[in-house]
């Protein structure tokens, strides 16, 4: 089983950054940061596999970037370009398993507010 911590909420400006980072404990095949903003539905927002592949959802591309640390076993979400509809709490998330990936183990999450 996998174990994931996240970091790096905060508050910011419409137009400013924030970097969250996580931390994994175990193997992990896929990795991605999720979100959900009050009395909304949750969306995966980002994810990155074992080879590197990749995904946005079309929220956030362009404005934000994931990559991940192996050596680290720290994943991160580079924010840029924040609006307030960025507001939500935000959930590291991990798949050991291989295959499609399927985010299935969360950390506690992290706030991240957005003023205008």
């Amino acid at each position: 089983q996998v174990q994931v911590e996240e970091s790096g909420g905060g508050s910011v400006q419409a137009g400013g950054s924030l970097r969250l980072s996580c931390v994994a404990s175990g193997y992990t095949h896929c990795m991605g940061w999720i979100r959900q903003a009050e009395g909304k539905e949750r969306e995966e927002i980002a994810s990155i596999d074992s080879d590197g592949n990749i995904k946005y959802a079309d929220s956030v591309k362009g404005r934000f970037t994931i990559s991940k640390d192996n050596a680290k076993s720290t994943l991160y979400l580079q924010m840029d370009s924040l609006r307030p509809e960025d507001t939500a709490m935000y959930y590291c998330a991990a798949d050991p398993f291989g295959g499609t990936c399927y985010l299935a183990y969360w950390g506690q999450g992290t706030q991240v507010t957005v003023s205008a």
